[in-house]
């Protein structure tokens, strides 16, 4: 599978058969969490821990989530290059899951008060901000489709609502150089499902807002962004992220994030 492929076949999964990850996936994991990068310098820890409900796991709310006991944990500062840096490092680890054939939901929330911050020491600053069950999936029960119909995860907003050429009035042609990467950002999971990326693309530069929707935007636009870099990646492109002083004004209801430049 590679990474196109990891990308459109990837979709939120709530219910695990229990069975542990082998030692061979496991290692797999920590080496893609081990590997991540990013651009943006942000202060990201992520980790694979194990919890038993059998030793009384008190898990809180973290969503609609039967038979997991691997977790990723992710914890990162609370500044936006950290939330960008958190979503595109950890959205690595999660498409390598995805090839190794399983299952993964990202989880977002407050999580204070649960097992899943015990016994974390970290750098001064960062929190657990998003946990993550990672195993093998079984069918999806009938409370997992009405979550999903009511988060709205099988609908995405169309292409030319989000992506523009030359100005915010054009949409992207199929035959321009970003246009699939841009395909696989729209692809991207975002929290309730929200897509707060938007990019205007402008002769070989595509500057990337981010319409705040809540307070995991810039880390959804993270996620987005790791999409649009993987597959620019994957065909051999070569570009970098850096502030353009000079980005067009961002659109009504958003704010300008970073620029990518070939």
């Amino acid at each position: 599978m590679n990474i196109l492929e990891a990308i459109r076949s990837r979709r939120s999964v709530r219910n695990y058969d229990g069975r542990d990850l082998s030692p061979a996936m496991r290692a797999a994991l920590n080496d893609a969490i081990i590997n991540s990068s990013d651009p943006f310098g942000g202060k990201v820890t992520v980790r694979l821990k194990d919890f038993s409900m059998a030793d009384g796991f008190r898990p809180g709310t973290y969503g609609m989530i039967n038979g997991a006991r691997a977790f990723f944990l992710l914890y990162y500062a609370d500044d936006d290059a950290a939330a960008l840096s958190a979503g595109f490092r950890f959205e690595q680890t999660v498409l390598r899951a995805q090839s190794l054939g399983l299952g993964t939901c990202w989880i977002a929330g407050t999580f204070r008060g649960t097992d899943f911050d015990r016994d974390a020491a970290l750098p001064d600053g960062s929190r657990l901000r998003a946990v993550c069950p990672v195993g093998h999936a079984v069918s999806e029960s009938f409370k997992g489709r009405i979550a999903r119909m009511a988060l709205g995860s099988d609908r995405r907003k169309p292409f030319d609502k989000m992506f523009f050429c030359d100005d915010f009035g054009h949409s992207v042609p199929a035959d321009n150089r970003f246009h699939e990467a841009l395909g696989m950002m729209r692809l991207a999971p975002s929290s309730r499902n929200s897509q707060p990326w938007r990019a205007l693309v402008r002769g070989n530069t595509v500057h990337f807002y981010c319409m705040r929707k809540g307070k995991f935007s810039v880390l959804d636009c993270g996620i987005g962004l790791c999409h649009f870099y993987l597959t620019e990646r994957f065909y051999g492109h070569d570009g970098s992220f850096e502030r353009d002083d000079s980005a067009p004004a961002a659109p009504d209801g958003s704010e300008y994030l970073i620029s990518y430049k070939a």
